[in-house]
């Protein structure tokens, strides 16, 4: 049995961006995604009742191959790729391809470069000058030889702490894609994590306390490592800036909760203003960016955190207010429900 002949509509309504068919000045044809973007009663009517903007109505009245960049079509700001080809009889199909994903992504790209090289560039500018100094002939006394050569080494190692996480996030948004389906006991992950924050806890003057027994085991899918580093990240946050003198302890929470296991890192510290949330795990974004450098922070450590947690197909929630402390919840799915 022979299949039924292409219509322009079948073909129209097969493409996901809005398309028209045009000819002799007129609307032939319309997918639903056009009559949605420029009207339900556009067709078999004039093509400048759809096509209200010039430049995209030169072009389409043209009938020529071409291809233009249009801001407007449908809402104000809104930016397309208008593509117009010969089609057939002396029509022409018009395509319109949304263009907003791709600028966005351009524009992080961009800002992403000039964030980068703005923290790479400061500690990159001091170890230059003291650098400077010390190759300079003249006398300079032990103790300010041994200033310039620990500020040279601190700010060394800081670089290399915002290199090695450019290139840890760079990995695990390559394997973005790709499910962990390693069993790992999400309960040992946090007392590993808790053990490793002593140091940091001794000079903070804080305490960790994670509430989950070892003998509990949360069992989650997870890459062993990522999942350490999450942990990681987030009791150092928590003992970076929500500890001290009146609030000097961390709570970790492990537990099974709505058929996920729940990975939750509490903190009575200062808190963090609402409209600080939403940004909270963009790359370079701080609260309070002298105290993040001072306390070592990159200004990454949320941003990976918020990737190794979306590769594992679970959910990042933080809460926090002023005064009252924050609170993150990691789920992940459990592997005793697969």
């Amino acid at each position: 049995m022979a299949a039924p002949p292409l219509t322009p509509n079948a073909f129209l309504e097969a493409l996901d961006e809005p398309a028209l068919i045009v000819g002799g000045g007129r609307t032939l044809a319309a997918n639903a995604a056009a009559r949605a973007l420029l009207g339900e009663s556009i067709v078999d009517r004039d093509i400048r009742i759809a096509m209200r903007h010039p430049q995209a109505l030169q072009a389409v009245l043209a009938g020529k191959r071409a291809d233009v960049a249009v801001i407007g079509l449908g809402s104000a700001e809104r930016p397309w790729q208008l593509s117009v080809r010969p089609f057939a009889k002396g029509s022409t199909l018009i395509r319109l391809t949304d263009r907003a994903a791709m600028i966005a992504a351009e524009r992080m790209r961009v800002d992403f470069v000039a964030n980068a090289s703005h923290e790479l560039r400061t500690p990159l500018a001091t170890i230059s000058g003291f650098a400077e100094t010390l190759a300079e002939d003249g006398p300079l006394d032990e103790q300010a030889r041994a200033r310039f050569g620990a500020t040279i080494h601190t700010e060394a190692a800081r670089m290399l702490r915002i290199i090695e996480d450019l290139m840890g996030l760079s990995r695990i948004e390559a394997d973005r894609f790709v499910a962990p389906r390693d069993i790992i006991d999400l309960t040992a992950i946090a007392h590993i994590a808790a053990q490793q924050t002593a140091a940091l806890c001794e000079r903070r003057g804080c305490t960790v306390e994670v509430v989950g027994s070892a003998e509990d085991k949360i069992m989650v899918f997870g890459d062993h490592a990522q999942l350490l580093q999450v942990a990681d990240n987030l009791i150092s946050n928590a003992v970076r800036y929500g500890c001290g003198p009146k609030a000097p302890e961390v709570v970790v929470e492990v537990r099974r909760d709505a058929g996920r296991g729940l990975l939750r890192v509490i903190d009575q510290g200062d808190g963090i203003a609402v409209d600080h949330l939403p940004r909270v795990t963009e790359r370079f974004y701080r609260v309070d960016p002298a105290r993040s450098r001072e306390s070592g922070g990159t200004g990454l450590g949320l941003a990976i955190v918020k990737h190794i947690v979306e590769r594992h197909r679970g959910t990042l929630d933080i809460r926090s207010r002023p005064g009252a402390g924050t609170t993150v919840d990691v789920r992940l799915p459990l592997a005793e429900a697969d």
